[in-house]
């Protein structure tokens, strides 16, 4: 998808919590993975980190939220951090590039040991990396399990037409996490989605995204009325095999955010399909 300016949601959203949570001290190791993509990517190794361990890696975010996730989550986690800038674009480029993730991969084993399971995570414009990984069959075939957190997105055909102008969504761009949805549906991969109502109007919303995997799959949306984390609303749900997609309320700035600061509620979920 070419990168596409986003229309500013109008939307002030004043009923529901947003809850965020802290940037307390890290206590364990932070190490500094320089040169391999073109800012340093941040790698979070927790004290006493047994030697049987799984590796989780973020796209796009606060590093302090993937930490705050680190210690809440109840299994020996290491997590890196990749922050790239601004747009989808500026993620999927450098991982596009044949090796980079592998040498990605291969700094933190020097630094952090063996893993047994790889995640990814990609949290809005961070959905870029995921797909470009995930685009490569090899790095597919390594990767355990997908949380994407609002952040699934393409372009309409023609360029810019709306849905409910006739457009249709840009189905190549999204046949990477329909491929590895399908394998986690039957239990291959786990995989977790989660969107909000955010409708960015120049390309496709996430909300969007999740209905043309709902259909091009032929799953089954449940409506829910319920409570999430951080007063977050959740309005639906979809789930077969080891696949889910969670959908919430909101079309405001916050209720983006919601989505990371979220991040352990999510990732704990995901370990738990």
């Amino acid at each position: 998808m070419a990168l596409v300016a986003q229309n500013p949601s109008p939307m002030v959203e004043k009923t529901r919590a947003h809850e965020r949570v802290a940037d307390v001290p890290w206590e364990g190791a932070v190490h500094k993975i320089p040169h391999v993509v073109e800012r340093e990517v941040e790698l979070y190794v927790p004290a006493e980190l047994p030697v049987d361990f799984d590796l989780w890696i973020h796209f796009h975010g606060a590093a302090f939220v993937v930490r705050h996730a680190l210690r809440e989550i109840a299994q020996p986690l290491a997590g890196a951090v990749v922050n790239m800038g601004v747009g989808s674009a500026a993620y999927e480029r450098p991982f596009a590039s044949v090796g980079v993730f592998a040498d990605l991969l291969a700094a933190i084993r020097v630094r952090a040991g063996v893993w047994n399971r790889l995640y990814l995570s990609g949290f809005s414009a961070g959905y870029g990396a995921l797909r470009a990984i995930l685009n490569d069959d090899a790095m597919a075939d390594i990767v355990d399990g997908v949380l994407v957190l609002d952040g699934l997105h393409t372009g309409y055909e023609p360029e810019g037409r709306a849905l409910a102008l006739g457009g249709i969504l840009e189905g190549r761009e999204l046949a990477p996490f329909r491929r590895f949805a399908q394998r986690a549906a039957v239990g291959d991969k786990c995989m977790l989605l989660t969107h909000s109502e955010v409708f960015p109007g120049t390309f496709a919303s996430t909300t969007e995204t999740a209905d043309y995997l709902v259909e091009q799959m032929q799953l089954q949306r449940r409506a829910v009325l319920a409570w999430g984390p951080l007063g977050m609303q959740q309005l639906s749900d979809v789930q077969r095999g080891r696949l889910r997609m969670m959908g919430y309320a909101g079309n405001s700035a916050p209720d983006h955010m919601d989505h990371l600061h979220a991040f352990f509620f999510f990732a704990a979920a995901l370990l738990g399909l």
